[in-house]
């Protein structure tokens, strides 16, 4: 036992202890391809194992913010790992990629075994909404750089996709319809915004707010997870010619959108065209945002875009639909670069 260690304030125990506790939600995103066992010092997956004559890798990394602010006062940990995996795999899913491999990193003040365990079986369950396998990570002690019981994670992924099928936006043209598929709140995004609208308010995150949310509890309501799109979005890519993909993230519509289109283009946008969640509207009002910012800085009821020529778009719907989704054109790419929102 590494006593001096110990006084330093890492239990090399309790780490021993994180990975027995794990190994089971590891072994539960096992996929073809997967080689080694969970403790080796690399993970490794074996290309040859897919049918991809010319395979290119899309690789993403990226955290969960300050949502996990929310996360330490909620005392709720099992579902930060789905935000981590999902802002992850979504955004290689833009260039038509399959995520293949993730691989997650926690750091933590002082190591609670059961606690790592929450955060992991999240990521494990965002793996399996993906289709990827959990092939390794890290948990970090690090006594003095976080109190509390406050932790970060943060994931890393490689996906693969067929060169001659990748989504680059080369192909996206004026005229095609913009399918949005629904996201499921705010994903994990615009925390900062949310948790200053919630103190300057004196909101409280255990208790509801009916107006929005019925029963439910604010925390938990901002605490849903972000939705992962692989499977579904990946179905489409197979049946039909997507043209771009645009996963909407930090910088709302205005952001995002225009990272699929080419020099010249822009996007009129219908509102009135999906629904927008409650949990906007409640950040509109207590937040006095004026509406069309809105738009610049949270999803607002959509995760993700899909530009596909209109003869397709209902066929596109059609799949989405059959997958659980809720999908609507709307909007469609314009001759004018620009973002332009109709308001309804």
């Amino acid at each position: 036992m590494a006593v001096n260690y110990e006084k330093a304030g890492v239990n090399l125990e309790a780490g021993y202890e994180v990975v027995r506790r794990i190994k089971s939600h590891v072994a539960s995103t096992n996929r073809p391809g997967c080689m080694g066992n969970i403790g080796s010092f690399g993970g490794m997956f074996d290309l040859s194992a897919l049918n991809i004559k010319e395979p290119v890798l899309v690789s993403g990394t990226d955290g969960v913010g300050t949502k996990l602010k929310i996360a330490f006062e909620m005392d709720k940990h099992d579902t930060v790992g789905i935000d981590a995996v999902a802002m992850c795999v979504n955004d290689v899913l833009a260039q038509g990629a399959e995520p293949l491999v993730f691989l997650d990193y926690v750091a933590v003040g002082h190591n609670e075994p059961a606690k790592v365990e929450a955060i992991v079986s999240g990521v494990a369950e965002g793996c399996r909404q993906a289709g990827c396998a959990l092939v390794g990570g890290e948990t970090a002690e690090m006594p003095g750089m976080y109190t509390g019981g406050e932790y970060d994670i943060a994931g890393y992924t490689t996906g693969v996709v067929e060169k001659s099928k990748l989504i680059d936006g080369t192909k996206v043209k004026v005229g095609d319809a913009l399918v949005g598929i629904a996201s499921t709140g705010v994903h994990s995004n615009g925390f900062s915004l949310v948790r200053k609208i919630v103190s300057d308010n004196g909101l409280d995150l255990h208790a509801p707010l009916p107006e929005f949310f019925g029963e439910r509890l604010l925390g938990e309501v901002l605490l849903t997870p972000t939705r992962i799109y692989v499977q579904q979005v990946l179905e489409v890519i197979r049946n039909c010619d997507v043209h771009g993909v645009a996963h909407i993230t930090g910088g709302g519509f205005d952001e995002n959108i225009p990272r699929i289109l080419m020099h010249g283009q822009g996007i009129e946008i219908n509102e009135g065209s999906w629904e927008i969640l409650p949990v906007f509207q409640m950040l509109e009002k207590y937040g006095k945002i004026p509406h069309r910012e809105m738009f610049n800085i949270f999803n607002m009821g959509i995760g993700m875009v899909l530009s596909v020529d209109p003869s397709e778009a209902q066929k596109v719907i059609d799949i989405l639909t059959a997958k659980g989704e809720k999908a609507s054109v709307i909007g469609h790419v314009t001759g004018q670069e620009g973002v332009n929102i109709i308001m309804k």
